[in-house]
């Protein structure tokens, strides 16, 4: 069953697989943020411990989906050969680098005073989308990239639906995550789920982005594919992680990381 379904996704257009993978990843968000309407409170150490799994899930993603694809796709020996998945790594966590510092946002666990980005007078809640949507864009630019990377090829494609369960698995979590803190706020629960799936609309578009990129600039592709493995790692070092770190669960978070991690490890080579 598995195999006719890769190849049945090898069959669609890279662009139109892109797209269904991430609207198929931004469900699964909505899924997660929907358990607002059946929850009041979403105790701290559940809530640190899902946020180390979506980290340890990227940090997996990152080095098994798109850095060793990266690098195996690149011809030379040596340095020569890893030289573009470094390049593409470095410039993913400066684009990301520079998103921080632009758009206005706040991490879930961070008091107001500690905003980021530029200057603004958005509310507090409208700051907490934005952060989560900011986490949201290299998730759907990974997706997309390897899709269109695999342009028909079942071995990359094999990947490529890892890679996107691999993130809808972790998106769930999120969902919860990001729906029940803007509930804490006091938004009502019909717009704690909204925004709380709304975070992941960025995905699909990235996605096609992504995918679309690749595909016309074909000699991107390694480049490509670790860039959006900066994108990820500076995501989870600069906000995932340090939003599990400030409470008296940082132990559980740890453990969620790791579970996140073997998880999608064990999906790669499970699947692969």
């Amino acid at each position: 069953m598995w195999d006719n379904f890769i190849i049945w996704v090898a069959s669609l257009h890279p662009v139109m697989a892109a797209l269904l993978a991430t609207i198929f990843t931004w469900f699964i968000t909505a899924l997660g943020a929907s358990l607002v309407f059946f929850f009041k409170t979403l105790n701290r150490a559940v809530l640190d411990s899902m946020l180390g799994f979506t980290g340890g899930v990227m940090v997996a993603a990152s080095c098994f989906g798109l850095l060793g694809p990266a690098v195996e796709m690149t011809g030379g020996k040596g340095f020569a050969q890893a030289m573009p998945a470094v390049i593409g790594f470095i410039v993913g966590g400066i684009f990301l680098f520079g998103l921080d510092k632009l758009m206005p946002h706040l991490h879930i666990n961070f008091k107001e005073s500690e905003k980021e980005g530029v200057k603004s007078n958005f509310h507090r809640t409208t700051l907490l989308i934005l952060a989560i949507t900011l986490h949201n864009i290299p998730e759907g630019l990974a997706v997309g990239v390897v899709f269109g990377a695999a342009m028909g090829e079942i071995d990359m494609i094999n990947t490529a639906v890892i890679l996107a369960i691999g993130i809808a698995i972790q998106n769930f979590p999120e969902g919860f995550a990001v729906a029940m803190p803007l509930r804490r706020e006091g938004v009502s629960r019909r717009k704690s789920f909204w925004y709380g799936q709304l975070s992941a609309i960025v995905e699909p578009i990235f996605g096609v982005i992504g995918a679309a990129a690749v595909m016309y600039f074909e000699p991107i592709l390694p480049y490509a594919l670790a860039f959006a493995a900066g994108a990820m790692i500076y995501v989870v070092v600069e906000e995932v992680i340090p939003e599990t770190q400030r409470d008296k669960y940082t132990d559980v978070a740890t453990l969620g990381f790791m579970i996140g991690f073997v998880l999608m490890m064990a999906l790669d080579v499970g699947l692969g």
